[in-house]
């Protein structure tokens, strides 16, 4: 879906620059250099902080962008005039339309689990992206109290924290696109299987053995939460087979430990591991038990 950008400047006038507060509670309201606007009038008793001034051309798109997001007050207004001013208006119109384009595919939420407004997820969207310069999200985010700075200008503002992530199917799709760009090599890859096997079918000298894991250990915050009832198939030989289907026969709290390669395989609808070694865990306790009586 498109959105038009209204770029007519109501009210303002073309020649006169404007000024661009900074977010924050001092803040007087946006507005043409020099000029009161109904915006500002609450905020002139307060004490007034530095401006930037920006052409009124910048000034209208971002209005015209903030009228899209629906935001109305004063300090998202400055923010996404700095954004305008920085980044120009071809980057701003991009950035609105990826914005728009997540909102349509369920937003992003906060990490407190609440919906970001539209105009949250287009200033996230500016504050996560990687081309765009720490200087320049310093001055279009300056820290509070701080005043923009303009290319070339002073200061450190403190970096924000990362935002929280919704993780839709709409953003593993837009993630997997980028991750298939330029993948690194993994030089080793091992998984390990712990559970008690149900059914088996032999094939040859393999046997294949069928799990699926239904429990979600947990996670780091911040990680997506992986699918439940991933499906394994355990190939194993018929030796490691053998040793492992007798000792799981004789102890019904036994379980099976099964190293190997993981790979995904659609030929068997789910995530293939190609056993290296197989035991079980009673097993396992009584090889530890005889290393140790025999180890001087």
């Amino acid at each position: 879906m498109e959105h038009d950008i209204i770029t007519a400047t109501a009210g303002v006038d073309r020649d006169r620059p404007l000024a661009v507060g900074v977010v924050g509670e001092a803040d007087a309201g946006v507005g043409p250099a020099g000029t009161s606007s109904h915006e500002d009038a609450e905020a002139r008793a307060r004490p007034s902080p530095a401006y930037v001034s920006v052409p009124p051309a910048v000034w209208a798109l971002a209005r015209s962008i903030a009228a899209v997001l629906g935001e109305t007050m004063p300090p998202p207004i400055r923010t996404i005039t700095r954004i305008v001013d920085r980044l120009g208006s071809e980057r701003a119109r991009a950035v609105l339309g990826q914005a728009l384009t997540v909102e349509a595919a369920g937003g992003l939420t906060l990490p407190d689990g609440r919906r970001r407004t539209p105009g949250g997820v287009f200033f996230h969207l500016v504050r996560a992206s990687d081309d765009i310069s720490r200087e320049d999200k310093d001055y279009i985010f300056p820290r509070q109290g701080g005043h923009p700075k303009r290319a070339g200008g002073t200061g450190t503002p403190a970096a924000p924290a990362p935002a929280a992530v919704a993780w839709t199917d709409a953003t593993f799709r837009a993630l997997a696109r980028q991750l298939q760009q330029d993948p690194g090599r993994a030089t080793t890859v091992k998984i390990t299987v712990i559970g008690r096997p149900g059914a088996s079918v032999e094939q040859g000298q393999a046997v294949a053995v069928p799990l699926v894991s239904e429990k979600v250990p947990d996670l780091p915050k911040g990680l997506p939460a992986p699918p439940a009832g991933t499906r394994y198939t355990v190939f194993v030989t018929r030796k490691q087979w053998g040793k492992i289907a007798e000792a799981l026969a004789a102890d019904a709290e036994d379980a099976a430990i099964i190293e190997g390669y993981a790979a995904l395989d659609p030929r068997v609808e789910g995530i293939a591991v190609y056993a290296t070694s197989a035991t079980t865990k009673r097993l396992q306790a009584a090889k530890r038990a005889t290393t140790a009586a025999t180890t001087p």
